[in-house]
């Protein structure tokens, strides 16, 4: 999803069609070294956005603890490692703000990395991910003087949009209602029942805003960069700027979809940390800002949702 939302928003700077080299999962299996060295000395890219990854939902992390945590570690590790053995100076990690402590200070700003207990459901994912940030930042204080390297991480709030992942269990929480509040609309079911209590807040971002940022943050300069970060705690929040509660997310989605029927909420589902919004004003103040708000990026999501589910 980020991934080609990037691509369009290099495309739409100006950038080459032919300069901009991409890969699906099924192209080439980044969890496999070899074939990760072999792209990289095949292809020779000047620069790299690295957004694959594992994702989900609860469901999804609770599940598949070990997959998400051995093929994030993976991806990452092979990609930032032959990037460097290929002579590539700059580079983008993507990772997530699951990366915080599960209870701290909201917003969170990035100083929070590191300083109590994460999220229980989604540890693996947040443990590789913030193995991915240090990857980068051990990189840049080996090999920035004499390498000229340049690896930054940016950590996004949760992310939603075209391309994104509607599988009916494992995917993220605004993919997972648009589906079933879509679902529910065609059945005429009187209700759909949300996991959980409805009373987490979590902050939404809608995806073609984080590739903006994502190429923003690429193209700042290097001083400008270092003068707004530090050398083991380089990574930049990027968020909408506000969240909203699981009920209010599930009350906007019903109606995006145009579901008429009863909202209840099943308690004895997880819900996950009680709060997630992303102290951004780092970012802010080096000039970038969310442009779409949640409704009209709900109703672009739907209508991209049903362009693919005809």
């Amino acid at each position: 999803m980020v991934g080609s939302a990037i691509a369009a928003t290099l495309r739409a700077q100006g950038t080459p069609a032919t300069a901009i080299v991409t890969r699906t999962h099924a192209e080439l299996d980044l969890c496999n070294q070899q074939a990760v060295q072999d792209f990289f000395a095949t292809e020779k890219p000047t620069q790299v956005y690295l957004a694959a990854a594992k994702v989900g939902g609860i469901h999804a992390n609770n599940t598949y603890p070990a997959d998400f945590i051995y093929q994030n570690l993976m991806m990452q590790a092979n990609v930032i490692h032959a990037a460097h053995t290929h002579g590539v100076r700059k580079l983008l990690f993507l990772g997530s703000s699951c990366i915080y402590p599960r209870l701290a200070p909201q917003p969170m700003a990035e100083d929070a990395l590191l300083t109590g207990t994460l999220e229980p459901t989604n540890e693996p994912y947040a443990i590789a991910k913030i193995a991915g940030i240090k990857l980068c930042e051990s990189y840049n204080r080996q090999y920035a003087a004499t390498h000229g390297t340049d690896y930054r991480s940016v950590m996004p709030t949760n992310l939603y949009g075209p391309g994104d992942n509607y599988h009916p269990e494992n995917s993220h929480v605004i993919p997972a209602l648009i589906r079933r509040f879509h679902e529910a609309k065609l059945a005429h079911a009187p209700q759909v029942a949300i996991w959980g209590t409805g009373t987490p807040k979590r902050e939404f971002l809608y995806v073609d805003d984080m590739a903006a940022a994502s190429v923003f943050v690429m193209q700042l300069p290097l001083a400008t960069y270092q003068a707004h970060t530090q050398p083991m705690l380089s990574h930049i929040n990027v968020g909408y700027g506000s969240d909203v509660t699981i009920a209010e997310l599930a009350h906007a989605v019903a109606q995006a979809t145009g579901y008429p029927g009863q909202i209840t909420f099943d308690t004895s589902k997880p819900d996950g940390a009680p709060r997630k919004w992303m102290d951004s004003r780092r970012l802010n103040a080096l000039g970038w800002q969310a442009q779409t708000n949640l409704k009209d990026g709900l109703a672009k999501a739907y209508a991209e949702f049903l362009s693919e589910n005809k």
